[in-house]
């Protein structure tokens, strides 16, 4: 049965809803944001837990240091922003008042990427998973769709230690339902196959599963896993699709330089070397355009990855230069 490109909840909206309800479970969690709530949808926690919302203005990184006493008070603080203005405007907050003392404050921003649309690369954040990474001791998720982004929200809770998670502005297609379970630090193989692994988060996730559909009716099987969390990265998943298949094409919607293909590579090139293909931003900033648009121009589509999955397997086919290779003389 050909896969159907269903629109579920945005990733933000998804954020909001589930962040109302755990407000009601957990008493110690307050929320912050940077006067962007409505967009960011905290709103809906403002309504409901007005005493323990503050709105700090634009003023990202006195949030940050607030959350910080917060979390050193015993509160659990999430702090939402625009990914953008998160992480470019508070990083220096981030990094001494949250990640040096190791404080359990939650960051959750939305508009990741360049699928933000019409607001234009002020407002698209496409270095924010490099820059959260490179926090040490700071978990990065990247949810593919509402109902991941609701199970890996609630089960931050739980989670100690700074975390960051990216949301998004445009309606996701579905991947899950309510049912799938999820687990931070272990990804979630989605199609199994014999030939390429694709490895996604976020958006790419519903691309890459439709990759693999066009792939398969010209008999290449792909497999598909959904790395939601960039850091900790699933080793075991990578390593074992790495021998599984013996090529690895990467997708996101993210920079080239320090995402999840980074990640990736260093995971292979440490415990299992072979073929790779990059989907990406091309270390470029995009432009104002519909999202659509966007991921067509910037080469983020099922198309683009079918491509990559070419190459890729064009390298496999390669003999690999070994001793049966290298002419020997005698001495």
């Amino acid at each position: 049965m050909p896969l159907e490109r269903k629109l579920g909840l945005a990733t933000r909206d998804a954020y909001g809803k589930v962040l109302a309800e755990l407000g009601r479970k957990y008493p110690e969690i307050v929320v912050l944001d940077g006067d962007l709530s409505k967009s960011t949808k905290t709103d809906a926690f403002a309504k409901t837990f007005p005493d323990r919302f503050f709105n700090v203005g634009i003023s990202e990184a006195n949030m940050v240091g607030m959350a910080g006493g917060l979390a050193a008070s015993g509160k659990l603080p999430f702090i939402s922003s625009f990914a953008c203005f998160m992480m470019c405007r508070a990083y220096d907050q981030l990094r001494v008042a949250v990640a040096f003392p190791q404080l359990n404050v939650k960051v959750v921003a939305s508009h990741g990427g360049i699928s933000v649309g019409e607001d234009g690369p002020s407002q698209q954040s496409i270095e924010d998973i490099a820059l959260a990474t490179a926090l040490p001791g700071f978990t990065v998720i990247v949810p593919a769709d509402q109902f991941a982004t609701a199970a890996l929200v609630e089960a931050m809770v739980s989670w100690k230690g700074p975390m960051y998670l990216r949301t998004g502005r445009p309606k996701a297609p579905l991947v899950y339902n309510e049912r799938q379970a999820f687990q931070i630090g272990r990804g979630v193989t989605l199609r199994e196959g014999r030939d390429v692994t694709i490895l996604a988060n976020g958006l790419l996730v519903f691309e890459a599963l439709l990759a693999a559909e066009q792939l398969a009716g010209r008999g290449i099987q792909a497999a598909v896993a959904d790395l939601h969390t960039v850091k900790p990265l699933d080793r075991d998943l990578i390593l074992a699709q790495a021998r599984a298949t013996e090529a690895i094409v990467t997708a996101e919607e993210h920079q080239i330089w320090g995402g999840l293909g980074s990640a990736v590579a260093q995971v292979v090139a440490e415990g299992y070397p072979v073929p790779m293909e990059f989907v990406a931003i091309q270390d470029t900033y995009a432009e104002s355009g519909k999202p659509e648009e966007l991921f067509e121009k910037y080469g983020l589509t099922a198309k683009h990855l079918v491509q990559a999955v070419e190459r890729v397997l064009a390298k496999k086919v390669r003999p690999k230069p070994g001793w049966d290779s290298v002419k020997t003389f005698a001495l």
